[in-house]
């Protein structure tokens, strides 16, 4: 970790100089500045698809289901890599971890793609003001709350580090795992105080202050939110939401664990669960949902800054979650599988003037998509070598024709793995050798929860053929 902050202390040197002369460069190019829409990009640190507009009714998500209902709610929508610095990595270069070689969190990617323009970039070089406030691209969290941890600054012209009482309550956490670091521990505090006392309190402020000062020229102002990530800290009123009797753990399957490969089950070290008991867990689980909660009434407000200072009509606003979570299925916990749960995340987009038939979009699209389309709806030219494509024909109309797979990949403890996921299938191969560690397969039509192994199954021989292909194919090296 010391030799990663003295080569990022480095690179702020060197991208100072650099950031100075693309000022000097930057103009617009593709549209005239009056005409640019606004960017508003939330990132959201571990926010599965437990949210209302994503079918979970019992979740009190008001504000990122209204959201949802005006623009375009994508249902399967899929990280390249379930790990929050090289998932965001994805995001903000357009490129696949194979490509930026950025496979987990202690690699700080201008190491590996010194010359990569990113999505921040790209509006600063187009005459946007481009700021950062929060986790945008990876902070260990809650490590470096109120740091900027290993960012880019290049990226930015602006940035804001937050820090809450959260980060100064840590010692007052209910902890069931201690055996693990903080940043991997099933914990939770019922904190006192208002929400603005904690840090995505702040963030939201700070974002405002923001909205505020440029909302009179392009902006592209980014709010990272922290939480629901470990530890599961937020005002006890969004505890208070919920019934713990009416939170049930995930149930498994007799002999579950002899289904699939170990390294599928690898990124929960102790399992079941690390461990726990159920009632630990189910109040875990809990915690996470009233995280949840605090998180969308920060979205709430910031969204409620957006409409006051007029800025709705040529603001796009995009959510999301860097990646998927667990909170028992499979009996895992967090990330870092390549299941369903963690793989897929929300995003929701909502561009001005765009009025489609229907809002839901039930495609497989892919985060490395996101930098493209937002370029072509800015008027932007992207780099040409990105590996996403433009989603804008689906935000048009989400039921069109699509047929485009979605790549993710992880290393975990045991062995690296390499999935697939089409309309029907997940398809999955362990180990470097691509198989050789184990292989799975899943029927997303009859098995969404994924607990039936079709791998050994010789009438799907055929379905595994085409799915190794398309691996092959993503995966050359």
């Amino acid at each position: 970790m010391m030799n990663l902050m003295m080569r990022h202390c480095c690179w702020i040197l060197l991208f100072l100089i650099i950031g100075f002369t693309i000022g000097l460069r930057a103009a617009p190019r593709d549209t005239a500045a009056g005409d640019r829409p606004n960017v508003l990009f939330i990132a959201i640190d571990d926010l599965n698809t437990r949210l209302g507009c994503y079918g979970f009714d019992h979740i009190v998500s008001p504000h990122i289901d209204r959201l949802a209902r005006r623009g375009v709610r994508f249902d399967r929508a899929y990280c390249q890599y379930p790990s929050c610095g090289p998932s965001r990595t994805s995001v903000l270069t357009g490129l696949r971890p194979n490509t930026t070689g950025m496979t987990h969190n202690q690699m700080f990617f201008r190491d590996l793609v010194l010359d990569v323009v990113t999505l921040p970039q790209l509006f600063m070089r187009n005459g946007y003001h481009v700021a950062r406030v929060g986790k945008i691209y990876h902070q260990a969290n809650p490590t470096h709350i109120g740091t900027s941890g290993p960012d880019d600054p290049a990226s930015w012209h602006e940035v804001v580090n937050p820090r809450g009482r959260d980060k100064d309550e840590e010692h007052l956490l209910t902890v069931y795992t201690p055996q693990l670091p903080l940043p991997d521990q099933m914990c939770y505090l019922k904190a006192e105080g208002a929400d603005t006392e904690q840090t995505d309190g702040k963030v939201v402020d700070e974002t405002i202050k923001l909205l505020t000062r440029h909302k009179d020229k392009p902006f592209f102002i980014a709010a990272g939110l922290y939480r629901p990530h470990i530890p599961y800290i937020a005002p006890k009123k969004y505890f208070e939401l919920y019934d713990l009797a009416k939170t049930p753990l995930p149930k498994l399957p007799p002999n579950y664990r002899d289904r699939v490969p170990s390294a599928a089950l690898a990124s929960t070290s102790q399992w079941p669960n690390f461990g726990t008991t159920e009632l630990q867990a189910r109040e875990c689980i809990l915690a996470y949902d009233a995280c949840v909660s605090f998180v969308d009434a920060q979205v709430g407000r910031l969204l409620a800054a957006v409409d006051r200072l007029g800025l709705r009509e040529k603001t796009i606003i995009v959510v999301w979650g860097d990646h998927g979570y667990h909170l028992g299925e499979h009996g895992l916990w967090r990330k870092n599988s390549l299941f369903e749960e963690s793989a897929r995340a929300p995003l929701i987009i909502d561009v001005p003037g765009n009025k489609p038939a229907v809002h839901d979009c039930p495609r497989i699209v892919e985060f490395v998509d996101i930098y493209p389309t937002l370029a072509e709806l800015a008027g932007l030219k992207a780099p040409g070598n990105l590996d996403g494509v433009s989603l804008v024909k689906l935000l048009r109309n989400p039921a069109a024709r699509w047929d485009r797979p979605a790549f993710i990949q992880t290393t975990f403890r045991e062995a690296a793995g390499f999935s697939v996921r089409t309309e029907f299938w997940r398809y999955v191969e362990w180990g470097a050798n691509r198989g050789d560690k184990g292989v799975e397969l899943y029927d997303q039509q009859n098995d969404p929860f994924e607990m039936n192994n079709l791998a050994g199954d010789r009438k799907r021989a055929d379905t595994i053929s085409e799915l190794k292909k398309l691996i092959a194919r993503n995966w050359k090296n």
